[in-house]
Protein backbone atom coordinates (compact mmCIF):
# COMPACT_ATOMS: atom_id res chain seq x y z
CA UNK A 1 0.00 0.00 0.00
CA UNK A 2 2.96 2.66 0.90
CA UNK A 3 4.54 1.89 -2.39
CA UNK A 4 1.57 2.13 -4.43
CA UNK A 5 0.52 5.62 -2.86
CA UNK A 6 4.11 6.42 -3.37
CA UNK A 7 4.17 6.03 -7.35
CA UNK A 8 0.81 8.04 -7.43
CA UNK A 9 2.02 10.51 -5.18
CA UNK A 10 5.32 11.01 -6.85
CA UNK A 11 3.64 11.92 -10.16
CA UNK A 12 1.14 14.31 -8.86
CA UNK A 13 2.62 16.52 -6.01
CA UNK A 14 4.61 18.80 -7.76
CA UNK A 15 1.75 19.58 -10.44
CA UNK A 16 -0.42 21.85 -8.44
CA UNK A 17 1.78 24.35 -8.23
CA UNK A 18 3.66 23.60 -11.50
CA UNK A 19 1.69 26.76 -13.81
CA UNK A 20 2.66 29.31 -11.14
CA UNK A 21 6.05 28.13 -10.21
CA UNK A 22 7.08 27.22 -14.06
CA UNK A 23 5.98 30.81 -15.60
CA UNK A 24 8.48 32.41 -12.35
CA UNK A 25 11.50 30.14 -13.54
CA UNK A 26 10.83 31.16 -16.84
CA UNK A 27 10.50 34.90 -15.83
CA UNK A 28 13.87 34.53 -13.63
CA UNK A 29 12.10 34.26 -10.65
CA UNK A 30 9.19 36.32 -8.80
CA UNK A 31 9.31 39.26 -6.47
CA UNK A 32 12.47 40.24 -7.71
CA UNK A 33 14.34 38.17 -5.38
CA UNK A 34 16.67 36.91 -7.81
CA UNK A 35 20.44 38.29 -7.95
CA UNK A 36 23.02 38.94 -11.10
CA UNK A 37 22.97 36.04 -13.45
CA UNK A 38 26.56 35.59 -13.67
CA UNK A 39 27.53 33.12 -16.40
CA UNK A 40 23.78 31.64 -16.52
CA UNK A 41 21.61 29.65 -13.67
CA UNK A 42 18.81 31.15 -11.73
CA UNK A 43 20.60 34.12 -9.93
CA UNK A 44 19.20 32.87 -6.80
CA UNK A 45 20.64 34.18 -3.15
CA UNK A 46 22.09 31.51 -1.10
CA UNK A 47 20.15 32.07 1.88
CA UNK A 48 21.31 32.31 5.18
CA UNK A 49 21.49 28.60 6.64
CA UNK A 50 18.43 27.42 8.81
CA UNK A 51 19.89 26.47 12.71
CA UNK A 52 19.99 23.22 13.64
CA UNK A 53 16.49 22.09 15.00
CA UNK A 54 16.23 18.14 14.60
CA UNK A 55 14.42 17.98 11.64
CA UNK A 56 15.88 16.87 8.49
CA UNK A 57 17.49 19.14 6.11
CA UNK A 58 18.76 18.46 2.86
CA UNK A 59 22.58 19.64 2.82
CA UNK A 60 24.30 20.87 -0.60
CA UNK A 61 28.75 20.79 0.32
CA UNK A 62 30.08 23.51 -0.93
CA UNK A 63 33.78 23.70 -1.52
CA UNK A 64 35.05 26.75 -2.58
CA UNK A 65 34.88 30.23 -0.78
CA UNK A 66 30.78 31.41 0.18
CA UNK A 67 28.95 33.05 -2.51
CA UNK A 68 26.17 35.46 -2.37
CA UNK A 69 23.98 34.01 -5.46
CA UNK A 70 23.84 30.87 -7.62
CA UNK A 71 25.39 30.69 -10.92
CA UNK A 72 26.66 28.09 -13.27
CA UNK A 73 30.05 29.89 -12.55
CA UNK A 74 30.15 28.03 -9.50
CA UNK A 75 29.44 24.39 -10.05
CA UNK A 76 28.74 23.66 -6.06
CA UNK A 77 25.74 25.80 -6.57
CA UNK A 78 24.06 24.31 -9.60
CA UNK A 79 20.36 23.49 -9.75
CA UNK A 80 19.91 25.66 -6.36
CA UNK A 81 17.53 26.06 -4.84
CA UNK A 82 14.87 24.42 -6.95
CA UNK A 83 16.41 21.30 -6.93
CA UNK A 84 16.05 20.32 -3.51
CA UNK A 85 13.02 22.35 -2.81
CA UNK A 86 11.21 20.17 -5.11
CA UNK A 87 12.75 16.91 -4.10
CA UNK A 88 12.70 17.19 -0.49
CA UNK A 89 8.68 18.17 -1.33
CA UNK A 90 8.66 14.87 -3.15
CA UNK A 91 10.25 13.26 0.12
CA UNK A 92 7.94 14.80 2.45
CA UNK A 93 4.63 13.32 0.39
CA UNK A 94 6.50 10.05 0.26
CA UNK A 95 7.78 9.25 3.55
CA UNK A 96 7.61 10.08 7.19
CA UNK A 97 10.94 12.30 7.07
CA UNK A 98 9.30 15.55 6.79
CA UNK A 99 11.74 17.86 6.20
CA UNK A 100 12.07 21.28 5.69
CA UNK A 101 11.22 21.68 2.11
CA UNK A 102 11.33 25.60 1.72
CA UNK A 103 14.67 25.54 2.45
CA UNK A 104 17.94 23.65 2.30
CA UNK A 105 21.01 24.56 4.33
CA UNK A 106 24.86 24.94 2.20
CA UNK A 107 27.51 23.36 4.14
CA UNK A 108 31.45 24.02 3.88
CA UNK A 109 33.32 20.84 3.67
CA UNK A 110 35.41 22.04 7.06
CA UNK A 111 32.18 23.60 8.88
CA UNK A 112 31.17 22.02 12.13
CA UNK A 113 27.84 22.21 11.04
CA UNK A 114 28.42 19.11 8.79
CA UNK A 115 28.42 16.99 11.62
CA UNK A 116 24.71 17.39 12.73
CA UNK A 117 23.93 15.84 9.63
CA UNK A 118 23.81 12.40 8.75
CA UNK A 119 23.14 13.24 4.88
CA UNK A 120 25.02 15.42 2.29
CA UNK A 121 25.02 15.98 -1.54
CA UNK A 122 27.50 17.27 -3.70
CA UNK A 123 26.93 18.59 -6.69
CA UNK A 124 29.32 19.09 -10.32
CA UNK A 125 32.72 17.32 -7.93
CA UNK A 126 34.39 17.20 -11.18
CA UNK A 127 35.82 19.76 -10.15
CA UNK A 128 35.81 20.33 -6.95
CA UNK A 129 39.36 21.00 -4.98
CA UNK A 130 39.88 21.54 -1.34
CA UNK A 131 41.96 21.68 1.34
CA UNK A 132 44.06 19.52 3.57
CA UNK A 133 41.61 20.67 6.37
CA UNK A 134 38.80 20.54 4.38
CA UNK A 135 40.03 16.89 3.37
CA UNK A 136 40.64 15.80 7.08
CA UNK A 137 37.27 17.05 7.96
CA UNK A 138 35.16 15.60 5.44
CA UNK A 139 37.16 12.15 6.17
CA UNK A 140 35.99 12.50 10.09
CA UNK A 141 32.45 12.91 9.15
CA UNK A 142 32.16 10.11 6.89
CA UNK A 143 33.69 7.55 9.18
CA UNK A 144 31.33 9.02 11.96
CA UNK A 145 28.68 7.47 10.27
CA UNK A 146 27.91 10.38 7.11
CA UNK A 147 26.85 9.32 3.94
CA UNK A 148 27.43 11.90 0.68
CA UNK A 149 25.57 11.47 -2.73
CA UNK A 150 27.75 12.98 -5.30
CA UNK A 151 25.84 14.11 -9.03
CA UNK A 152 26.31 15.85 -12.43
CA UNK A 153 29.82 15.10 -13.75
CA UNK A 154 31.25 13.06 -16.78
CA UNK A 155 34.30 12.71 -19.30
CA UNK A 156 37.40 10.65 -18.23
CA UNK A 157 38.80 14.38 -16.70
CA UNK A 158 36.17 14.82 -14.18
CA UNK A 159 36.21 11.68 -12.98
CA UNK A 160 40.22 11.92 -12.27
CA UNK A 161 39.82 14.69 -10.52
CA UNK A 162 37.09 13.86 -8.81
CA UNK A 163 38.66 10.32 -7.91
CA UNK A 164 41.85 12.09 -6.62
CA UNK A 165 39.75 14.48 -4.35
CA UNK A 166 38.23 11.15 -3.02
CA UNK A 167 42.17 9.57 -2.62
CA UNK A 168 42.53 12.96 -0.48
CA UNK A 169 39.66 11.92 2.21
CA UNK A 170 39.99 8.46 2.34
CA UNK A 171 42.75 7.02 1.84
CA UNK A 172 42.12 3.28 1.47
CA UNK A 173 39.19 4.04 -0.37
CA UNK A 174 38.26 1.76 -3.69
CA UNK A 175 35.34 2.63 -5.82
CA UNK A 176 32.99 0.23 -6.40
CA UNK A 177 30.71 -0.11 -9.65
CA UNK A 178 27.35 -0.97 -8.53
CA UNK A 179 24.66 -3.07 -10.28
CA UNK A 180 21.09 -3.48 -9.31
CA UNK A 181 21.80 -6.28 -6.62
CA UNK A 182 22.80 -3.36 -4.16
CA UNK A 183 19.93 -2.89 -1.67
CA UNK A 184 20.21 0.71 -2.31
CA UNK A 185 18.36 0.66 -5.23
CA UNK A 186 15.72 -1.46 -3.66
CA UNK A 187 15.41 0.84 -0.18
CA UNK A 188 11.80 2.36 -1.29
CA UNK A 189 11.49 1.87 -4.57
CA UNK A 190 12.48 -1.06 -6.93
CA UNK A 191 14.63 0.09 -9.20
CA UNK A 192 14.56 -2.19 -12.49
CA UNK A 193 17.46 -0.18 -14.46
CA UNK A 194 20.54 1.62 -14.10
CA UNK A 195 19.89 2.80 -17.81
CA UNK A 196 18.11 6.05 -16.28
CA UNK A 197 17.03 8.91 -18.20
CA UNK A 198 19.61 11.74 -19.39
CA UNK A 199 18.54 14.78 -18.92
CA UNK A 200 21.34 16.28 -21.19
CA UNK A 201 24.67 13.74 -20.52
CA UNK A 202 26.33 11.79 -23.01
CA UNK A 203 27.29 8.04 -22.73
CA UNK A 204 26.14 5.24 -19.61
CA UNK A 205 25.34 6.40 -16.29
CA UNK A 206 27.79 4.67 -14.22
CA UNK A 207 26.56 4.37 -10.25
CA UNK A 208 29.83 3.49 -8.02
CA UNK A 209 30.39 3.68 -4.07
CA UNK A 210 33.08 3.29 -1.55
CA UNK A 211 32.41 1.14 1.39
CA UNK A 212 33.36 1.09 4.78
CA UNK A 213 36.49 -0.89 5.28
CA UNK A 214 35.71 -1.49 1.34
CA UNK A 215 33.54 -4.36 2.57
CA UNK A 216 30.55 -4.28 0.19
CA UNK A 217 28.69 -6.39 3.14
CA UNK A 218 28.96 -3.15 5.25
CA UNK A 219 27.46 0.45 4.59
CA UNK A 220 27.88 2.81 1.58
CA UNK A 221 29.67 5.41 2.46
CA UNK A 222 30.10 7.81 -0.35
CA UNK A 223 28.01 7.10 -3.49
CA UNK A 224 28.47 8.86 -6.62
CA UNK A 225 26.17 9.24 -10.01
CA UNK A 226 28.31 9.77 -12.65
CA UNK A 227 27.78 11.04 -15.97
CA UNK A 228 24.30 11.75 -14.84
CA UNK A 229 22.60 14.11 -13.55
CA UNK A 230 19.39 13.44 -11.64
CA UNK A 231 19.25 16.78 -9.95
CA UNK A 232 18.59 18.54 -12.89
CA UNK A 233 15.25 16.55 -13.35
CA UNK A 234 14.60 17.67 -9.74
CA UNK A 235 15.05 21.45 -10.67
CA UNK A 236 13.00 21.24 -13.87
CA UNK A 237 10.24 19.00 -12.86
CA UNK A 238 7.92 21.58 -12.87
CA UNK A 239 7.82 22.66 -15.68
CA UNK A 240 7.14 20.31 -18.64
CA UNK A 241 10.60 20.67 -20.53
CA UNK A 242 10.99 16.80 -19.88
CA UNK A 243 8.24 13.50 -19.85
CA UNK A 244 7.32 13.09 -16.14
CA UNK A 245 8.15 9.01 -16.24
CA UNK A 246 11.71 10.74 -16.66
CA UNK A 247 11.41 12.76 -13.80
CA UNK A 248 10.21 10.24 -11.71
CA UNK A 249 13.11 7.86 -12.57
CA UNK A 250 15.22 10.61 -10.68
CA UNK A 251 12.98 11.01 -8.00
CA UNK A 252 13.07 7.66 -7.38
CA UNK A 253 16.84 7.25 -7.45
CA UNK A 254 16.94 10.19 -4.85
CA UNK A 255 14.58 8.69 -2.70
CA UNK A 256 15.88 5.69 -2.07
CA UNK A 257 19.79 7.38 -1.42
CA UNK A 258 18.01 9.40 1.27
CA UNK A 259 15.87 6.38 2.82
CA UNK A 260 19.20 3.94 2.46
CA UNK A 261 21.72 7.04 4.37
CA UNK A 262 18.90 7.22 7.02
CA UNK A 263 18.85 3.12 7.29
CA UNK A 264 22.30 2.55 7.37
Amino acid sequence: MRRTTARIAIVGVLLAASVATGLAQRRGGSGGGRGPRFGGGSGAPILPNLPYDGTFTFIRLRYGPPVAYQTQRVSWSHDYPEGEKHFMKILKELSYLAPHIDQSNVVGLDDPELFKHPLSYMCEPGRWDMTDIEAAHFRAYLAKGGFVFFDDYRGAREWDNFEFQMQRVIPNGRWVDLDLSNPVFHAFFEIKTLDVPQYYDRGTPVFRAIFEDNDPAKRIMALANFNTDISEYWEFSDTGFKPIDESNEAYKLGVNYIIYGMTH
